[in-house]
């Protein structure tokens, strides 16, 4: 290739960076995102590009109450950035595009396109569309085109991967605006499920996390309720997949059945992460959760007697309007009843458009942040309590990319237990990649994270490494300059189906 030729490739190298808030649905459908771009020609732009970039695009959140705030600032930040380059274009998706549809232009004509998160697969048309067109592109789907996992993705780890089992939600929870966004909930087939997880395991990946809003409530379409624990015992029988998680499950659809495949599965990791809310049961009532302390105590009770090093967290909401003085005190027993190894507790904020946003007895601020804090010191305090108990016990972990801040100036390495603990262990002699497995012994506990310091008792060097060390060689030897045509129109080629997949369950 000619000087003038590279000059000309680096020129027609078209960039694009994706900024992702919100729940882990957000996360995969960004690698969706992602995927599709790359398809159709464009080139990730570098870290910390902060939208010096020729496609920005915003996969928003509508749960918190300053999303759309937040949304607005970051769009007028990139307004003059716009102007000054020719070409770039901007484009906002996900469940604030799906419930603003109509304003978002309006406030930020800048913005070239606008998608929903039923039509996620249409980004690159619409960015060609309004480029062509020079004038705004809006279009939100009212439901489902496409389950994210049948698109093209990139995704972001080499070791680990989301497979999306179910998108939307059939409960009516008084604080949540998702079903509104999101939908009735729709199953996916178990088969194409499955087809995608063999896929993923032939590419190197050895740990998935079935995503769903409510996934243990899988099987309501084809009325099964045992299919979420028939799924999970399907992922036991795939040769090579090691590690096997979920998020996030439901207590209402909690079953026996589903503690048993959690079980009895052997690569179905010791770890649960259900949401609990609330320990009192009038506010539990009010929030039209599906049960009460008694029975969301019972099942964490079920699931330590079957799994006794099973690591629990939850989800907790401080300040919800009505909650007494008492009513928080039964959120604090359940709380040291449970004895969760974190929990992820947040104050209560107005979701516009959901049934609480107009309740009755909203709880001031002051309040709500003193009663916040009480409930994160006992936590600290229980957490830590349960980390102290995993020091000398012996684990393997599987190493992990980016999780350990400090690692460098520490000389360690970080990795996840199998209750995917975060673990941080000295660096053996030996190279460790991403996606290995590392055996070490606990030697120190904090309340967010364990150490390990003496020397690692085995490393064993896996295909997900190998994956993680093909990935990051290719990405090395990539050209500066890319020869673009125009971003392909249509839609994407299907993905290829892996053979052999199924359960007898679909």
């Amino acid at each position: 290739m000619s000087s003038s030729d590279r000059s000309r490739a680096v020129d027609l190298t078209r960039t694009y960076e994706v900024r992702t808030y919100g729940c882990q649905m957000n996360v995969h459908d960004s690698e969706r995102l992602s995927g599709l771009l790359e398809g159709a020609g464009y080139v990730r732009a570098p870290e910390g590009s902060d939208g010096d970039a020729d496609v920005v695009v915003f996969n928003t959140c509508a749960v918190r109450e300053n999303a759309d705030n937040r949304l607005y600032g970051n769009l007028g930040r990139l307004a003059p950035m716009k102007t000054k380059r020719p070409g770039m274009q901007i484009a906002v998706g996900g469940c604030l595009a799906q419930k603003d549809r109509d304003t978002i232009v309006k406030r930020a004509p800048w913005v070239d396109v606008v998608f929903g998160t039923h039509n996620i697969g249409k980004l690159p048309v619409l960015l060609e569309r309004a480029r062509v067109q020079e004038e705004a592109q809006v279009e939100i789907a009212e439901s489902l085109e496409a389950f994210p996992s049948t698109l093209p993705t990139r995704r972001e780890s080499a070791y680990a991967a989301w497979v999306s089992i179910s998108v939307g939600c059939n409960n009516t929870c008084t604080f949540c605006i998702v079903p509104a966004l999101r939908g009735k909930e729709k199953d996916r087939r178990t088969g194409d499920i499955l087809a995608e997880i063999e896929a993923l395991v032939a590419e190197g990946v050895s740990e998935i996390t079935l995503l769903g809003q409510n996934v243990n409530a899988y099987g309501s379409d084809i009325g099964d309720r045992e299919a979420f624990s028939k799924l999970l015992r399907a992922c036991g029988k795939i040769e090579g997949l090691e590690r096997v998680r979920f998020t996030s499950p439901h207590p209402r659809d909690f079953t026996d059945d589903v503690i048993a495949a959690m079980a009895e599965t052997p690569n179905a990791m010791p770890q649960l992460h259900m949401p609990m809310q609330s320990g009192s049961d009038t506010v539990l009532k009010a929030m039209r959760r599906s049960y009460r302390q008694d029975r969301y105590l019972g099942i964490i009770d079920k699931v330590r007697a079957a799994i006794p090093h099973a690591a629990i967290t939850t989800d907790i909401i401080v300040g919800f309007p009505g909650e007494t003085e008492e009513d928080f005190e039964q959120t604090l027993h359940a709380v040291r009843e449970a004895r969760f190894a974190q929990a992820f507790t947040f104050q209560y904020s107005k979701r516009p458009g959901t049934p609480a946003a107009t309740m009755e007895g909203q709880i001031p601020k002051a309040v709500v942040q003193e009663r916040y804090m009480r409930l994160s010191a006992l936590q600290e305090e229980i957490s830590w309590d349960e980390n102290k108990k995993q020091v000398g016990r012996t684990l393997e972990l599987m190493v992990a990319e980016g999780e350990g801040r400090k690692d460098g100036a520490t000389h360690r390495l970080s990795g996840r237990a199998p209750d995917n603990r975060l673990v941080h262990f000295t660096k053996p002699d030996v190279e460790v990649r991403p996606g290995d497995v590392v055996t070490v012994e606990i030697t120190y506990a904090a309340p967010h994270h364990l150490l390990a310091e003496g020397a690692a008792l085995d490393v064993r060097r896996t295909r997900a490494g190998d994956a993680w060390e093909k990935r990051n060689a290719a990405e090395a030897a990539k050209p500066v300059g890319v020869m673009l045509g125009l971003p392909k129109i249509g839609a994407p080629e299907p993905l290829p189906v892996a053979a052999g997949a199924g359960c007898g369950c679909d």
